[in-house]
């Protein structure tokens, strides 16, 4: 009986040693990784040979079982480096065969990286903005889909006002729109404040009206509102934040000059003009040689705006301005057509890159 033990332990070692010649073999004749791991799997893997061979000796006889589960723990730590050294061969010789294929040719002009840079448009809201946070305004973004309420009820201008007729309006449904203004951002950040005091935001973002399509009108501009709302707030304050922002932004020597107008949620309301950016006051064919150019409306917040923002007009009192940033980009950098801005014409926009 122990010589047929031992006659069976003697036939799986050789069986082990012919197991290992194949599988040496098969490792030295791997052309690729591919066939390589393929090796690695058939032999290695969970279900591989070897992996069954070392499940196989819990079966074997008590005193055959270290002879042969050290026989083909051996087997399995020669056969994964041998794998380990042929994939170094292998990748060694593609990254020479890379080396070789891929040569550069010094002789060849090198590639241009073209630097970008920030739009018109985002470079003068950023200018704005940080001139405005600098009085004390936090930026405020209200959604570009609104309600007919927000956009006119609540701004004082109920269906049938005339008031409507001075912006042709994209309507979703019968009563969802595209806003014509950022003045619906008005009443929403004063309903979000609940009533708390001061307050001090703009408004700034993208309108839509029904409009025709020429160097100084286009359907999709951009606009920035200006809200604040205190215990004491003047007229006069409301001149000196103008003042001083288009001061800031177009120079110190530009002028302002406030004309009587009329908005429906602001009373009194004003029409703002600076003096032409191009003659300087002096009256050229950009101004209509009046010598000013109308930048933004302006005013006193309507008391019925205040209550629909959850204020009593009693006990505050608001000033409110819109302008285009769109115009007063053009006018910044002397931009003569709007259409130029939407274009997106590298030719264009690369002559921004460094202002």
């Amino acid at each position: 009986m122990q010589e047929s033990c031992a006659s069976g332990m003697d036939h799986d070692l050789r069986d082990l040693a012919e197991l290992e010649r194949l599988i040496l073999q098969q490792i030295s004749e791997s052309s690729t990784i591919d066939e390589l791991e393929g090796v690695r799997i058939r032999y290695l893997g969970r279900k591989g040979e070897i992996s069954a061979l070392l499940k196989h000796i819990g079966n074997l006889a008590p005193e055959q079982r270290p002879v042969f589960g050290a026989a083909v723990n051996a087997l399995r730590d020669k056969v994964t480096q041998m794998i380990a050294a042929r994939k170094a061969e292998l990748d060694r010789e593609a990254l020479e065969q890379s080396l070789a294929r891929d040569t550069i040719d010094v002789s060849l002009p090198g590639e241009v990286f073209e630097l970008g840079g920030l739009h018109p448009l985002t470079k003068a809201l950023r200018e704005i903005t940080s001139i405005l946070s600098s009085m004390g305004f936090t930026v405020y973004e209200s959604r570009e889909a609104e309600t007919d309420d927000m956009n006119f009820v609540k701004l004082n201008v109920p269906k049938g006002h005339p008031a409507r007729d001075m912006q042709e309006t994209f309507y979703l449904t019968g009563t969802t729109l595209l806003r014509t203004h950022t003045s619906p951002g008005q009443i929403r950040g004063m309903l979000a404040l609940e009533g708390k005091l001061p307050v001090r935001f703009i408004v700034p973002g993208r309108v839509y009206r029904r409009d025709q399509t020429d160097a100084s009108h286009h359907p999709v501009f951009f606009q920035v509102e200006g809200l604040a709302i205190d215990a004491d707030v003047t007229f006069k304050q409301l001149r000196g934040v103008i003042s001083a922002l288009m001061n800031r932004f177009f120079g110190q020597d530009v002028k302002i000059r406030l004309r009587p107008s009329y908005f429906p949620f602001t009373e009194p309301s004003c029409e703002v003009d600076i003096s032409c950016v191009f003659c300087k006051g002096e009256g050229c064919s950009v101004c209509g040689n009046s010598g000013y150019l109308e930048v933004a409306g302006a005013g006193m917040v309507h008391p019925q705006v205040l209550i629909n923002g959850g204020y009593d007009p009693e006990e505050v009192s608001g000033f409110a301005f819109g302008f285009g940033l769109d115009r007063l980009a053009m006018l910044k950098y002397g931009i003569d057509d709007i259409r130029l801005l939407y274009g997106n014409d590298k030719r264009f926009l690369s002559q921004f890159r460094g202002l």
